[in-house]
């Protein structure tokens, strides 16, 4: 009778979970942001496997608050078919917020899954292992083993947490975004091309190497008079730079000008903006990846 009695409350429960992960998943289609976070934070703090699918929908969803929960959630979770995901939007995502929870998840996920030392013989492979080693089918070799063998491999493991303009002026919020998107583009897009550098979790697990947290800010853009009367577009960056418990470890600056004549067309300034931006950022990178280098071996 207790048995039975145990068995029924049991169901009970479960039927109970299961309908308020229906109805919580309804709520995400709402046409209101509010809504849909709410739902989002609802499934969160279920704590139930049976979200996880809903979690998944909301890494979509057009709210960067609502992604930013679905991401971190399905981390606590240990969702591990989320990896891909998640790890897209650690690299892809316009939103700095929802890009450091994708992160963290990410990284969450990869910590879970380490029930032993993936790089001794006969060590069980959990979900996330099992992904991780179909992007590198040659972890189980272990590091030493492949670095003998002399395999070129990343030193280097990033991660863009946030872009930002933050220099003196009036510039309107959307178009101070643009600059933020420009310089974090700019930047991943370099290290995309780097062979030292990699920003995929599965490949930095392989290297066993630690994380590098990258924060991006613009100090200064600004058009001013330059010699002879013509006139000069002036752009400061700021590099920051932490370790994985949000310790600032250290911080780089650098920068570049447009000069143009002082009679300029002030339509083409976006576009001026946008060359001086990403001529600061380029001239950055063999800066930063020394830097790295030299604080790293």
């Amino acid at each position: 009778m207790a048995v039975a009695l145990l068995l029924g409350l049991g169901l009970h429960a479960a039927a109970r979970a299961d309908a308020n992960v229906a109805a919580l998943t309804r709520q995400l289609e709402s046409p209101s942001d509010k809504t849909r976070l709410a739902a989002v934070l609802a499934l969160a703090k279920l704590g139930d496997p049976a979200a996880c699918k809903p979690l998944m929908t909301s890494l979509r969803d057009a709210s960067p608050r609502v992604r930013a929960v679905a991401a971190t959630a399905l981390g606590r979770l240990e969702y591990a078919p989320a990896l891909p995901a998640l790890r897209a939007l650690a690299t892809d995502d316009r939103d700095s917020e929802v890009r450091k929870a994708a992160s963290t998840a990410t990284l969450k996920l990869a910590s879970a899954s380490r029930r032993e030392d993936p790089r001794s013989p006969g060590a069980p492979a959990g979900p996330v292992d099992a992904e991780a080693r179909r992007s590198a089918p040659a972890l189980g070799r272990g590091l030493d083993h492949a670095a003998m063998l002399g395999e070129p491999h990343p030193d280097l493991y990033l991660l863009i947490n946030s872009s930002a303009d933050e220099s003196p002026g009036t510039t309107d919020k959307a178009t101070r975004q643009g600059h933020a998107e420009i310089i974090r583009r700019e930047l991943l897009g370099q290290l995309r091309a780097e062979r030292s550098v990699t920003t995929a979790v599965a490949e930095a697990r392989r290297w066993a190497l630690d994380a590098r947290h990258i924060d991006l800010s613009v100090t200064k853009l600004e058009l001013r008079r330059a010699a002879g009367g013509a006139a000069e577009l002036v752009a400061e960056l700021r590099i920051a730079i932490s370790d994985d418990s949000g310790k600032m470890l250290s911080f780089l600056t650098g920068g570049a000008k447009v000069q143009v004549s002082a009679k300029f067309d002030a339509r083409y300034l976006p576009a001026l903006r946008r060359e001086v931006l990403e001529n600061a950022m380029r001239g950055m990178l063999n800066k930063l990846l020394a830097h790295l280098h030299d604080h790293t071996t």
